[in-house]
């Protein structure tokens, strides 16, 4: 059926469709660089990370680009209050990101252009929308006025112009700034003794928020792009005013094919806020939880889908990512470089190898179809988790060349969903590693050995009732069992 993606413009699932075939160009709207990256920022952009994974993947080329806003209100307060120069401090942070995202496993985007690279652009556009009469110049600079194109204001959000202006209480201009209706937007501010600011028609000073992104999109991708992505708090007022600016001054409608929006992220039911002492930057979370653990946990959910993080999402995400990790680990112990051929994959075979290798292909096109419907990150890790499982069984089972040959099967398998796609795989060096011994492992140890022990002296004199109840006891302490060639291999359910 192809790919279908939800398009927030028009508020349901449709297929995808590029400009140009075979070519994605796509913008997301990068961070305001003032202070470390948070929890919900790692949720962004893992989301956008996967829908780029799969893209390439799913063989198109993509033109991925991602902004730093390096000049806004924040940041020159955060550099008032710690003594420190704007630029240093917007550098910092920008390295800080870097470090974070790759911590992550998130892919660097094609190109990271910054606000400041692009004002003189910014001047040009905001020019035009004046002359168009779209924008007008008021005491404390330039604002766009959004009567002037009244067709596309809620375009994203479904809010009504009208039932807006029945509720607003008149016109602003109270403050003495000049401008003329609370729904009206900076795209030039009048600049303020010690900020930094640039020079322009209308005095010094420096450009509003959205209307950066206006100048940087269309510098990047043009005029018309195909994905436009966010998070979903940033449909309004700022991607809704980036659809005034651009259309209104290009002329051309629309701007971006499919509007894209990840979901929110709360802590433990509220909502992450410093005030409530819930608010987690990522460096705080991965001095407690390990980098892939965390991308685990947050892709473990559709990306549209709110997360709630608590304890138990991290419990989860801790038990699979273990698993597909002792499952990658324990086939590059058997890996051969060069293997005997594999028997075609069979679901309906009499053969347990063939009937295995058509189960996993099988699962692969669930995979896929998953990831085709919206980017379903939820149901393609439980098809992971799935072969996961079918290839530690099948591995137990088998025996010399074909153990070699299936084993190197499944780490091609497993390096193209759970790695490339899905980004959750070390490199071969790292899990080929010794881990660190399992605290919970280790105390269980002996008993389980013992009762192991036992179940093989039941199982060697055929009293399978004695062998069932050891079993079940081993259940109950919440430790699963398979039997191998080699003997019984045992792990924390």
């Amino acid at each position: 059926m192809g790919l279908r993606v939800y398009d927030t413009k028009r508020r349901e699932k449709v297929d995808f469709s590029t400009i140009e075939p075979g070519k994605v160009s796509m913008y997301v709207c990068g961070v305001t660089v003032y202070d470390y990256c948070h929890l919900g920022h790692a949720r962004c952009y893992l989301a956008f990370d996967l829908i780029h994974r799969w893209l390439e993947s799913s063989g198109y080329d993509v033109n991925y680009i991602q902004n730093f806003t390096d000049i806004e209100d924040k940041i020159i307060k955060r550099s008032i209050e710690i003594g420190e120069d704007w630029r240093a401090l917007v550098g910092r942070f920008i390295d800080a990101y870097f470090e974070d995202m790759d911590a992550l496993n998130i892919l660097r985007a094609d190109s990271y252009p910054r606000c400041t690279d692009y004002v003189e652009e910014m001047i040009e556009i905001i020019e035009d929308l004046i002359q168009k009469n779209h924008a007008y110049i008021a005491n404390d600079g330039v604002y766009f006025d959004v009567h002037s194109a009244p067709e596309k204001y809620g375009i994203l959000t479904g809010q009504n112009i009208d039932a807006v202006l029945e509720g607003a209480g008149g016109r602003v201009d109270a403050t003495g700034s000049g401008k003329r209706d609370h729904k009206d937007f900076a795209l030039w501010k009048q600049g303020k003794e010690g900020e930094p600011s640039w020079t322009s028609p209308w005095g010094d000073g420096r450009p509003g928020w959205h209307i950066e992104c206006t100048a940087m999109s269309l510098a990047s991708l043009g005029d018309q792009f195909d994905i436009h992505g966010g998070g979903h708090d940033l449909r309004f007022p700022h991607h809704e005013a980036e659809i005034f600016q651009t259309e209104c001054h290009t002329g051309k409608h629309p701007m971006v094919h499919h509007w894209l929006h990840n979901g929110f992220v709360n802590i433990d039911g509220e909502k992450m806020s410093k005030s409530l002492g819930n608010f987690w930057t990522i460096r705080d979370i991965l001095e407690k939880v390990p980098a892939l653990t965390l991308r685990m946990a947050l892709i473990n959910a559709h990306y549209r889908s709110p997360i709630d993080m608590n304890e138990q999402i991290i419990n989860d995400a801790t038990k699979n990512i273990g698993r597909i990790h002792d499952t990658y680990k324990l086939l590059l112990e058997k890996l051969c470089e060069d293997p005997i051929d594999l028997p075609r994959g069979d679901l309906s075979s009499g053969l347990p190898l063939a009937k295995s290798i058509g189960l996993l292909e099988k699962i692969a096109e669930d995979f896929a179809r998953a990831m085709d419907d919206d980017f379903n990150s939820r149901e393609a890790v439980s098809k992971l988790i799935a072969g996961s499982k079918e290839l530690t069984k099948m591995v137990h089972q088998l025996s010399g060349d074909d153990q070699k040959a299936y084993a190197t099967m499944g780490v091609l398998w497993m390096e193209e969903l759970a790695g490339d796609v899905l980004g959750l795989l070390p490199t071969r060096e790292e899990a080929s590693l010794k881990p660190e011994t399992d605290p919970r492992r280790e105390a269980i140890s002996e008993e389980v050995e013992e009762l192991l022990r036992q179940r093989t002296i039941a199982r060697t004199e055929k009293n399978w009732s004695e062998a069932d109840a050891i079993r079940e006891k081993l259940s109950q302490i919440g430790v699963t069992v398979t039997d191998t060639a080699d003997g019984p291999v045992w792990e924390i359910a």
